[in-house]
């Protein structure tokens, strides 16, 4: 527990098993991506210490096991004749990999996940609550840029959803 909030009131530093902020690292030269220590916290705590990583969008999303494993029973059900679920199968479950952690806090990412995401030696991570993305530094800034220009329409969304 830590004191914050109003008038010195305590509370709970990190209780919710949730990925928050942004960083910047750097791919080795074998695709190898440190992972910072407050997402590793996270797994730690909460979770088993391996992520699933797989296409998201223009970046890479990585996910807990345990959440991994959620979207994977719901997956399962899906019905083999509809051509949406079976798009949405190929696409983000097929390329799904376990990235386990080495002894420094690495995972590897695969070649295809890091040609998939254009992944160069500059790495945005980006948490995104029950997950993070992982970013071409390049890509998210133009992704950036795209959101500040269209920063009105996004604020009025999230104003209809209640938010």
């Amino acid at each position: 527990m830590g004191i914050c909030g109003y008038l010195g009131e305590k509370v709970a530093i990190q209780t919710r098993p949730y990925f928050r902020g942004q960083s910047i690292h750097r791919l080795d030269a074998k695709g190898r991506l440190r992972i910072p220590t407050k997402f590793r916290e996270v797994l730690q705590k909460h979770y088993t210490d391996t992520l699933i990583v797989t296409q998201w969008g223009p970046c890479l999303g990585a996910f807990p096991l345990e959440l991994w494993d959620q979207i994977e029973q719901k997956a399962a059900n899906f019905s083999l004749v509809d051509p949406k679920q079976q798009d949405f199968k190929r696409y983000f479950i097929s390329s799904a990999q376990e990235c386990p952690f080495d002894n420094q806090g690495r995972i590897l990412i695969p070649p295809v996940l890091r040609e998939y995401a254009g992944l160069g030696q500059e790495v945005f991570l980006a948490g995104t609550l029950n997950n993070f993305e992982i970013w071409d530094k390049g890509r998210w800034d133009r992704q950036m840029e795209a959101n500040r220009e269209k920063h009105q329409e996004i604020m009025e969304t999230m104003a209809t959803m209640g938010l």
